[in-house]
């Protein structure tokens, strides 16, 4: 019975509704105090998508209206002594994806009528600028206590238009000019808080606002989103337990194998080793291993960009980073290094301190931009007259655009041995790296038979050159 009224809050992204349901809660609280009590009032923090940024900003908006309850059994409980409610101001962005600059301004203007319903406007205040500061302004007047403005997916009207000359310039414009109040109304801001993805220049989107901190890669921030293995291994013990006599298998046994597939995340170095929590969550609830962050879609803007630069998923990973590169603005950036990073597809690895040289590789998570990915990315890099996003979004729908036969078992086949079916199937017709894929078939053949490391990949040679003459 304990084991049924476990819930995990899959897609629930507010904080009191998952401790008002009694939803497992990873207590991320002890972060949120030192946020709130840092030096810095304006603070911005990257992660990737579906990695606990909305659920964290909710749980600031709590904190700030004072909803000491909903803290009860935290870190906060025992770390906050004064409890001050603040009016907070919250923006979701995230409801204004795939919109013109028309759009954009009545998204904003919604947003900004929500709270003048409280607060009040003033008829002389006919912008989304001005309507913002006399927000800010009018709420501190009336509480006489400072503002909270908290930004969720700032970046989410800018992604999907990123790669286009005419509206991200539009569209950045927009934005520009509704967080323009911000750095004016400094005497009347206690904190400010922005999440994204990926990071845009403060010259482009934040106009003056040039104090901001950006925590993203501070190892005292590394393990704010997501779910540690240290945290795996003691506040979700009971879930490792259940879902281990599940498979059939130890507790152990049970944490390699979450580890093998959602493990995969470092966001500074040295660093915590940080789980998906999308992936994970879903895994416990469920009862068993997918790849659940992977199959919930793969944004545009990733194709766009990977077209832009003529990149194969296949082709990227082993790859070397300064500190310099991870702080380009997306508009800015002159490879695909910085958006796969931020978007969570490239993770560090290893990294030379001395030399300020970070190691980037796939992440476990990302599902290693699996067959389906590369057959489809393959078709809209090479062949984008043809092909458009819209279609591109498994190896399946990719393939039958092609005019090839795919049924269940293929696919089956596809995602239990991609690197052996791949062969096997479609005549080694792939645009692969053919050293790399020898490499790694002959590598498991090896594993599996007493023939040489020599002998395999004589044969497969042979079996290639034989396939590409048919």
């Amino acid at each position: 019975m304990e084991d049924l009224q476990r819930l995990y809050p899959i897609g629930i992204q507010t904080f009191f509704k998952i401790r008002e349901g009694n939803f497992l809660y990873i207590d991320k609280t002890e972060y949120v105090y030192r946020m709130t009590h840092s030096a810095s009032s304006y603070l911005f923090l990257s992660r990737p998508r579906r990695f606990g940024k909305s659920l964290l900003t909710s749980t600031l908006h709590c904190y700030f209206e004072g909803r000491k309850e909903l803290f009860e059994g935290l870190a906060m409980e025992t770390l906050e002594k004064e409890w001050i409610q603040h009016p907070v101001l919250h923006f979701d962005m995230s409801t204004a994806k795939h919109v013109d600059k028309e759009q954009l301004n009545a998204e904003l203007e919604l947003k900004l009528m929500a709270y003048e319903e409280i607060y009040g406007r003033v008829e002389e205040e006919l912008y989304v600028n001005q309507r913002l500061e006399g927000l800010i302004k009018r709420a501190y007047k009336q509480t006489g206590k400072k503002v909270v403005v908290l930004i969720d997916e700032y970046d989410a009207p800018l992604l999907d238009v990123v790669h286009e000359e005419k509206n991200l310039p539009q569209l950045r414009n927009v934005m520009r000019n509704f967080y323009s109040p911000l750095k004016a109304c400094d005497p009347y801001l206690r904190f400010v808080f922005l999440t994204g993805i990926t990071k845009f220049s403060q010259l482009s989107v934040f106009s003056e606002l040039n104090n901001i901190t950006n925590v993203s890669m501070l190892p005292d921030y590394a393990a704010i989103c997501g779910i540690t293995a240290e945290e795996l291994r003691t506040q979700m013990a009971p879930d490792v337990k259940h879902l281990a006599t599940r498979l059939g298998i130890t507790a152990e046994e049970m944490l390699d194998r979450l580890k093998e597939n959602y493990d995969g995340y470092h966001f500074s170095w040295p660093s915590p080793d940080v789980f998906n929590p999308f992936s994970l969550l879903k895994a416990m609830a469920l009862g068993e291993i997918g790849s659940y962050w992977f199959e919930s879609g793969t944004p545009t803007y990733i194709i766009e960009m990977l077209r832009k630069y003529a990149v194969l998923p296949s082709e990227i990973g082993g790859e070397e980073a300064s500190p310099s590169d991870f702080n380009v603005p997306l508009e800015l950036a002159t490879n695909y290094m910085p958006l796969l990073y931020q978007a969570g597809y490239l993770t560090i690895k290893g990294a030379d301190l001395e030399f300020d040289a970070y190691m980037l590789d796939i992440n476990s998570t990302s599902g290693h931009f699996s067959e389906f990915e590369t057959y489809g990315t393959y078709c809209l890099v090479y062949y984008p007259e043809f092909y458009g996003t819209q279609f591109l979004n498994t190896f399946r729908s990719a393939a039958l655009i092609r005019g090839r036969y795919i049924n269940d078992f293929i696919i089956e086949r596809l995602a239990m041995d991609v690197d052996i079916a791949s062969f096997e199937i479609y005549d080694a017709i792939f645009p692969y790296d053919f050293e790399k894929r020898k490499y790694l078939l002959a590598r498991k053949i090896r594993r599996l038979c007493s023939s040489s490391f020599k002998d395999n990949v004589k044969l497969i040679c042979e079996n290639i050159s034989r396939k590409m003459r048919k």
